[in-house]
């Protein structure tokens, strides 16, 4: 056996489970509920799919798949193109399942990251016959011990009739001790979770497992697909030091300090864009308290601006994997991965009282977030986290730029196509326009700060005279809507491939 292996597998016992990934993809039943590791394209199984992919060119078979998050291709693309995934769940982030979805072959179960845990606890995931789990090692006293991502993988083992690991060798063993698992008892017995600050460990450094239910060790040498986030540019900058502003206000009225509270940064390019700005700022010994540790993260430790950061996974672009992962042991008392239920609960959201900041598609003029359906009809991506945090968090926001498609499309609409964050969830909108603060504000008052401060200019007269004749025509209604009209930008790109009306003066 390979020294590498040996010294990564602490069971001595297991060694003879050990074997192809050809092997453990033959284990795998027609029909099956699979839960595998994974939080966006991080610790995710990578060649046992592949070696479903190949079984499938000769043999007819399906099965559902559920994760943390969203995978690398091996799973939402190379397995779902092949037909293999029958059910998708709970968030995904690949154009070649997303196009399967949105055409029917693929059945998806979007839904709140935070939530799939009890899913699986009330069995309405389930039963789960195999979880297949990317680990860096197995220890002696048999705790699985994940590599860059937790997410449900804990649950997964908990509830699966079978596990199948991958041992990934690639992985530094220096990643052994940043995990902390910790896994909530049933509800209605559960006491409460014993933290109060983000940088307390609560659990273990691996994920317990009766060695009985293992029943397979497949060797990996896979890294992680990189982050497909771009570097930032002029727009996303802009909206950096907007927010940063917006931080400095606060601060002035006494709200935060120069320490800010815990920050998330949702999954994307804007996001990790905003994030980054923090960097050349005077904000210092920043928490992060989030869903995914990206690039920013990063580049903030090692400019010395966050002292702490927790996630439930570290996805990152191959420049910074060789950076990271080639010296781990310079970030390992500074970082900290959880299960998905811990690292976005909204008991500890709220009592740490975290600045959510997350990605919007487009939000109509009384502050409601679409942040996954374009046109109300085909799926991008998925709710994720954003959910979790928005409406337990400090502040909500949600930036995006005001325009898409070249300016064919405004983000800003006078009612969303679909709707995954109210108004009453979302607290502060920032755009490359501008910035509007929309807490304790009535929906007339959030309509004209939205209008002005943060749509395009290209659209700014558009909103203004649909919400003035909404006005007019509902009597100033505490909510004024044209209900013929509300969704006609939408009808207007469908035809035209564009929102872009005449108006007509009276």
């Amino acid at each position: 056996m390979d020294l590498r292996v040996e010294k990564r597998l602490g069971l001595k016992e297991l060694v003879g489970k050990v074997m192809s990934a050809q092997e453990a993809a033959a284990l795998i039943e027609d029909g099956s509920v699979v839960g595998m590791s994974g939080f966006t394209r991080a610790g995710d199984a990578k060649v046992i799919p592949m070696a479903l992919v190949e079984r499938a060119k000769n043999e007819k078979f399906q099965i559902d798949v559920y994760t943390g998050a969203s995978l690398g291709p091996e799973v939402d693309k190379y397995l779902a193109e092949a037909g293999v995934i029958r059910k998708r769940g709970p968030f995904q982030a690949d154009s070649g399942i997303r196009n399967m979805i949105n055409s029917g072959q693929v059945s998806y179960v979007d839904a709140h990251l935070s939530h799939n845990a009890e899913l699986v606890r009330q069995g309405i995931i389930g039963p789960i016959k195999h979880a297949i789990i990317e680990a860096v090692a197995i220890t002696e006293d048999g705790m699985i011990i994940p590599t860059t991502s937790v997410g449900n993988s804990p649950i997964f083992v908990d509830y699966a009739e079978n596990v199948i690991i991958e041992l990934n060798i690639s992985h530094p063993e220096s990643m052994i001790g940043i995990h902390d698992i910790y896994i909530p008892g049933e509800q209605g017995k559960r006491e409460p979770i014993p933290m109060t600050n983000a940088e307390q460990r609560l659990g273990t450094i691996g994920i317990k497992v009766d060695p009985a239910k293992i029943q397979a060790i497949v060797i990996s040498e896979e890294p992680d697909a990189p982050s497909m986030i771009v570097p930032p540019d002029e727009e996303t900058q802009n909206m950096a030091n907007i927010l940063l502003d917006f931080f400095r206000d606060e601060i002035k009225a006494g709200r935060l300090t120069n320490e800010l509270a815990p920050l998330q940064s949702g999954v994307g390019s804007v996001a990790n864009a905003v994030l980054d700005g923090f960097a050349d700022s005077e904000f210092e010994n920043l928490v992060v308290a989030s869903e995914v540790l990206q690039d920013a993260v990063f580049n903030l430790i090692d400019a010395g601006k966050v002292k702490f950061a927790a996630g439930a996974s570290i996805t990152l672009t191959k420049e910074l994997q060789e950076k990271v992962y080639g010296n781990l042991e310079n970030y390992a008392d500074k970082i900290c991965l959880r299960p998905q239920e811990i690292s976005n609960h909204p008991e500890l959201i709220r009592r740490l009282g975290l600045i959510s900041i997350n990605t919007a598609l487009e939000l109509d003029i009384y502050g409601n977030v679409n942040s996954t359906h374009v046109s109300g009809t085909k799926m991008m991506n998925g709710i994720g986290g954003s959910g979790d945090f928005a409406r337990n968090a400090r502040l909500g926001i949600f930036v995006t730029k005001s325009y898409a498609k070249a300016g064919a499309i405004s983000s800003i609409v006078p009612m969303v196509s679909h709707v995954d964050h109210t108004e009453h969830d979302v607290d502060v909108i920032v755009t490359e326009q501008g910035i509007a603060d929309l807490r304790g504000l009535a929906p007339k008052e959030r309509a004209a700060l939205i209008i002005e401060n943060c749509a395009h200019p290209d659209y700014k007269e558009q909103l203004w005279d649909y919400y003035n004749r909404a006005v007019e025509a509902t009597g100033n209604a505490q909510t004024p809507h044209i209900l013929e009209e509300a969704l006609s930008w939408h009808v207007n790109l469908a035809k035209n491939k564009t929102m872009k009306k005449e108006i007509v003066k009276a």
